[in-house]
């Protein structure tokens, strides 16, 4: 029977993490490549079988606890900015009258149509010109803006 070396086991284990990891993306197995290193490094320098594994243990468990919550932290994405951002601060014509209380209201912005909410939960009537404040979930939240600045705007 073929026996491999401590060295290639550790190898292979660093290997087996890598591809792992590659393929899950969740920083998971790449903490326990690095304990493999540590056990390979722990080989290099003689350590007997006993040594290694618990080199391997405990530099992964270090990597595992300490290191991967700032790891997750810094590697999050911060979400991709939507082409819903471009309305915000827009005017938008009111295509339906907007009435908080009865869940209903539609503008037109951009030559596309939102449900919308009003801000201050006044009603709104149907083509009057708003302003959209935010965004929450699929409505756009709007307040109505004065005569004087709907031609002050391009």
């Amino acid at each position: 029977m073929f026996w491999l070396s401590d060295s290639a086991c550790w190898i292979i284990l660093i290997v087996v993490a890598l591809v792992v990891e590659t393929v899950t993306m969740n920083l998971n197995a790449v903490w326990f490549a690095l304990g493999g290193v540590g056990s390979l490094i722990a080989v290099s320098l003689g350590a007997p079988v006993p040594v290694q594994w618990v080199v391997f243990i405990v530099v992964s468990a270090i990597f595992l606890f300490l290191v991967r919550p700032f790891a997750r932290r810094v590697l999050k994405p911060k979400g991709a900015a939507t082409n819903a951002d471009r309305i915000l601060g827009e005017q938008a014509v009111v295509t339906q009258d907007i009435d908080n209380t009865l869940a209903q209201g539609e503008i037109k912005i951009m030559g596309q149509y939102w449900s919308a909410r009003s801000a201050d939960g006044a009603p709104i009537a149907k083509d009057s010109v708003v302003r959209v404040r935010e965004i929450v979930g699929v409505k756009a939240i709007v307040e109505p803006i004065s005569p004087e600045v709907q031609q002050m705007k391009p």
